[in-house]
């Protein structure tokens, strides 16, 4: 399969003015994103920055156990590399992707020059950080809270929001790490909304089969999130075409299982 990609793809890229678009398109590279890639360690300091355009990150939280758990996700809307101009110790501890796909990478010295120019890419990245730390606090709030079915359904609908793809594949791993529980307790989670008819979930294959009843089931945390990413800024119409076609040559391999969307 052929697609098209563009750097206005991304949200916060898409929203920039065309003279500040027409700057970082120069510093910008097209990238895959495979499944299970680390970009950021706690120990480390990220060289690049991230804008996904086709794939989703999660950012994570490292306990002193070494288990780990979501605190927010980024797809489209968003950036992996806030610690580069909000200092080494921000939050994540770990950025890992979880949806295969593409983005777009910078070098994260030429990012950081960018922002300290107090332009409007200045105001984009606090106006986000600011709804990462919503997401966080409300996925704290989900995890202690509500059912792990719910947070599966939250998590399926970011990745349906968010990726410009219909198609994504994520192992029965990264999920339960991702979200923070047991292999067992997530296949049993995963029977009872197959069950319910929400999904299918076959051979490692997730399919959402009535997507309001799945947004339904993620309660409140998915739309207050959503609300939050909402408020940032759209396309600039003004921006002028960037285009690279590149055919997409990340399938899956045996045994991934492969999560698709299929509206009601």
């Amino acid at each position: 399969m052929t697609v098209l990609h563009n750097p206005n793809q991304n949200q916060l890229l898409a929203a920039l003015p065309t003279n500040e678009f027409a700057r970082l398109s120069s510093c910008l590279e097209l990238v895959p994103m495979p499944l299970g890639e680390s970009y950021y360690e706690s120990n480390g300091k990220l060289q690049h920055v991230y804008f996904p355009t086709t794939s989703t990150v999660s950012l994570r939280y490292m306990m002193e156990n070494g288990s780990t758990a979501e605190i927010a996700g980024v797809g489209n809307e968003g950036m992996v590399g806030i610690s580069v101009f909000m200092g080494d110790k921000a939050l994540p501890k770990q950025a890992i992707v979880r949806t295969v796909g593409y983005g777009y990478r910078m070098k994260a010295r030429l990012l950081l020059e960018e922002f300290n120019r107090a332009e409007t890419l200045q105001q984009l990245l606090i106006r986000y950080t600011k709804t990462l730390i919503i997401q966080a606090s409300q996925i704290a709030v989900c995890n202690r809270y509500h059912s792990v079915e719910q947070k599966i359904c939250r998590w399926l609908m970011h990745n349906y929001e968010h990726i410009m793809l219909n198609d994504s594949s994520v192992t029965p791993e990264l999920l339960s790490s991702v979200l923070g529980v047991r292999r067992n307790v997530l296949t049993e989670a995963l029977r009872k909304l197959r069950e319910a008819e929400l999904i299918h979930y076959y051979g490692g294959h997730i399919t959402i089969v009535n997507k309001q009843q799945v947004e339904d089931q993620a309660c409140k945390c998915f739309s207050m999130i959503e609300t939050s990413l909402n408020s940032m800024p759209k396309q600039n119409n003004d921006q002028p075409s960037h285009e690279n076609v590149i055919a997409l040559s990340m399938a899956s391999s045996a045994g991934i299982p492969r999560i698709s969307y299929r509206a009601s």
